[in-house]
């Protein structure tokens, strides 16, 4: 009576999923994703997500962190590397090693961090003598 092609078709979801670790949750170890995530509870241990990794505002993590981008309401210690943006909201508060390629911080963001931003090479200033004996290996 039915045919294959008119019987009813479950919808898988389009989206990809963000898994979340709730603000009454605690982890020690390390996690790993290829989906997004929200980080209200908190987490001692490495964090590491081909997305994006999201820090609610009482989250807090203690680690290493490793993703595409990054948006941070909460507390974080540790090493952090996103590999396009940070951003840091203005209830943030970040302490240790920073690398990133792009970097966005409100007003209020407490940044204790060394930062490195990837791309962006500068050439250090030479000293005197150092300009001179440039010049002259030009003209040699």
């Amino acid at each position: 009576m039915f045919s294959e092609s008119k019987k009813g078709k479950v919808l898988t979801e389009t989206f990809p999923q963000a898994n979340r670790i709730e603000s009454n949750t605690r982890i020690t170890g390390d996690i790993v994703s290829d989906a997004d995530i929200r980080i209200d509870g908190k987490v001692e241990g490495n964090v590491k997500s081909s997305g994006r990794i999201v820090i609610g505002k009482d989250g807090f993590i203690n680690g290493k962190i490793e993703c595409a981008n990054a948006d941070i309401e909460g507390k974080f210690t540790g090493e952090l590397l996103v590999a396009e943006q940070l951003s840091l909201k203005s209830s943030a508060v970040i302490q240790g090693e920073v690398t990133v390629s792009k970097l966005a911080v409100e007003p209020g963001a407490a940044f204790n961090a060394s930062c490195t931003m990837k791309g962006a090479e500068i050439k250090p200033l030479n000293k005197p003598q150092e300009q001179e004996r440039e010049k002259a290996g030009r003209t040699a």
